[in-house]
């Protein structure tokens, strides 16, 4: 399912990842991936309050705890830097959908990283 929202569809998601040779691209990629899937969710489901967003978020937030271990086996991880940037994204993709009154810290609870 291709993404609808344009501001969503321009953005270059993880750039900073990518930009860091810290971060191997082929993982970053998989990053990368959960996002997209993440928005195509949103547009599919079109969640109408937080609470139902904060649910996708949560889904996406699991595929990431899981992506941490393929960025051990890569040399790498899930730090302190890579994380705002990861929380960054999840905002992101929260502003372009219309949900102004989200909380960092619950789009992206349960994470281990």
């Amino acid at each position: 399912m291709p993404i609808t929202n344009q501001q969503v569809a321009g953005h270059a998601f993880l750039r900073q990842m990518y930009e860091d040779s810290y971060f191997p691209d082929h993982v970053v990629d998989q990053g990368k991936a959960i996002l997209l899937r993440l928005c195509q969710r949103i547009e599919a489901d079109r969640p109408s309050n937080l609470e139902s967003l904060y649910a996708l978020t949560q889904s996406a937030t699991e595929e990431f705890n899981l992506l941490d271990r393929e960025f051990a086996a890569a040399g790498s991880g899930i730090e302190t830097v890579a994380r705002e940037w990861i929380c960054d994204e999840f905002c992101f993709v929260a502003l372009a959908y219309g949900f102004v009154g989200a909380d960092v810290e619950e789009l992206a609870s349960g994470r281990d990283w």
